[in-house]
């Protein structure tokens, strides 16, 4: 599997597809981040501007081998699904690396304070929960991007505008992991108080696992 990755991240960096997404996300960041802004705020932002980006940067994996390079690979790595998974968990450890460093960007520039600018909020745990909520956004947008791209859909079209639907769903359902664990953040700046995450974050890695499992066996049938 390491190969595999390592080939998918290769194709990745090689194609240039990577930076319609990345440069996406950067510029959310410009628009709606900036220095001295109340913590907790701007890193309920970020992770929340993550999510389309992951399905996308999924996409791009998904598709950017044409079909007889799918096929030889394929073969030499034991079968379509076992290929397709190396795609997934290329494009997920790229969003999850932007996040990272767009979290510990946020974490150096923003004061750590609550949106009343009174209430101190401790850098260490606004650290620890602004990671844990970009984890989750990043999982469930690996989940969106999964489910909107081959196998399931193979025309551009259609995978371009569920995707969109998607990614808008699971930013605002109630119940949605990506939400709750956003609307902690948002919420919690107003008294300074910080939530952790962590059951958001175990619902989003089962959905995301789950989607992932369906793309991956259905590479066999659909191709």
């Amino acid at each position: 599997m390491t190969a595999l990755i390592r080939y998918q991240a290769g194709l990745l960096l090689r194609s240039q597809r990577w930076l319609a997404p990345v440069l996406l996300y950067v510029a959310l960041l410009g628009v709606g981040v900036r220095s001295g802004q109340p913590v907790l705020d701007s890193l309920g932002y970020t992770a929340a501007g993550l999510l389309p980006v992951t399905a996308w940067l999924v996409q791009v994996c998904a598709t950017q081998e044409p079909a007889a390079a799918r096929t030889v690979v394929a073969a030499a790595a034991g079968g379509q699904p076992r290929a397709h998974l190396a795609a997934l968990l290329t494009a997920l450890g790229c969003a999850g690396l932007l996040g990272a460093a767009a979290t510990l960007v946020v974490l150096l520039i923003s004061e750590p304070a609550g949106t009343d600018h009174a209430a101190e909020v401790p850098l260490p745990s606004a650290g620890l929960a602004g990671l844990l909520a970009t984890a989750c956004c990043v999982l469930l947008g690996a989940a969106v991007g999964a489910l909107c791209t081959r196998p399931l859909l193979h025309r551009r079209g259609p995978s371009i505008a569920a995707t969109v639907l998607a990614s808008l769903l699971a930013l605002v359902t109630s119940g949605s992991p990506a939400k709750y664990a956003v609307a902690g953040l948002v919420t919690g700046s107003h008294t300074g108080t910080v939530t952790v995450p962590v059951l958001p974050l175990l619902g989003a890695a089962a959905v995301a696992s789950a989607a992932a499992a369906i793309a991956c066996r259905l590479t066999s049938v659909r191709g």
